[in-house]
């Protein structure tokens, strides 16, 4: 695979992860009465639509991992009932996903992945995993930040790209995760 879509999927992580930190950190400014609120979406609540992200992402990056967690990833599909548990949660399965991706080399995305769903293995490639993954939690993160859009507090932007270069904002961002640009794009 060429360098570039290494890279590409190197920065889908970093950008996932990103995206999930402003998500939560908005979340965090909502009472847990907003949090758990019924609201119109494929899961009932910001709640239930943000811990649904978390278990699917541990689902996978275990199954990246050569783990065998399986089914049991879901087994409690709150296991994170407040924001100040979902964040910590969702940070450590996120730096798990960017470390996986980080050690990418040219054969990895081909790599057969085993996936085990309870009473099968399905076997995929690496980066079409990846792909799925990704767009999985794009797709849920878009209900989350609908439903937040609902509360008093604004949601905060998510479909932007790095560059801390033109939003300084960001700088704090990356300081919180721990980042720079430059690491994140390899130069």
């Amino acid at each position: 695979m060429p360098a570039s879509h290494l890279q590409t999927l190197r920065a889908v992580a970093y950008n996932n992860a990103w995206a999930n930190h402003r998500l939560l950190a908005a979340c965090a400014r909502l009472t847990q009465v907003e949090f758990e609120a019924s609201r119109t979406g494929f899961f009932p609540s910001i709640q239930a639509t943000l811990n649904h992200i978390l278990n699917i992402d541990r689902f996978y990056v275990d199954a990246l991992e050569g783990g065998t967690l399986g089914p049991s990833a879901w087994a409690d599909p709150i296991p994170c009932p407040t924001v100040s548990d979902l964040q910590p949660a969702q940070a450590a399965v996120d730096r798990r996903l960017i470390a996986w991706c980080e050690a990418l080399d040219d054969a990895g995305p081909d790599r057969i992945i085993r996936v085990h769903r309870g009473t099968r293995v399905q076997t995929e490639r690496a980066d079409r995993l990846l792909l799925h993954l990704f767009q999985h939690q794009i797709h849920h993160r878009g209900q989350a930040h609908a439903m937040l859009s609902g509360t008093g507090v604004p949601p905060p932007q998510l479909d932007e790209f790095f560059s801390v270069a033109e939003a300084p904002l960001r700088a704090n961002e990356f300081d919180e995760l721990g980042w720079t640009e430059a690491a994140v794009w390899r130069q």
